[in-house]
């Protein structure tokens, strides 16, 4: 510990924060479907397979209204700090339109 550190309580408001290693591995979703009732917000994000007919729930996420509030905040925040960085983001109103193969050659099993 530094000198300039000692006797210096950490931050009142500070959370630590645990991330297991299969979580940081993170999940692919590629469409989030969200629903709503008085007290929460349900926020299903979903993966949809080119040719596959059906798509899979990967994560639920369940959230107070306030905390959507800050959900849509932070993710406003964090959309234009990207666009700052690296150009606007390409938005379509339309439907992702995959392939079925996804372009490449068709294997046989």
């Amino acid at each position: 510990m530094s000198e300039e550190n000692k006797g210096k309580k950490p931050p009142v408001n500070q959370i630590n924060i645990e991330l297991s290693e299969d979580i940081a591995e993170g999940v692919y979703a590629n469409l989030a479907m969200i629903a709503h009732s008085n007290s929460e917000f349900v926020i299903d994000f979903i993966r949809l397979m080119p040719g596959v007919p059906k798509a899979k729930v990967k994560a639920r996420i369940v959230i107070t209204p306030e905390h959507a509030v800050r959900l849509l905040n932070a993710l406003s925040d964090n959309i234009e700090k990207y666009e700052d960085n690296f150009g606007p983001i390409k938005r379509t109103d339309e439907a992702p339109k995959f392939p079925i193969n996804f372009g490449g050659t068709i294997g046989e099993a």
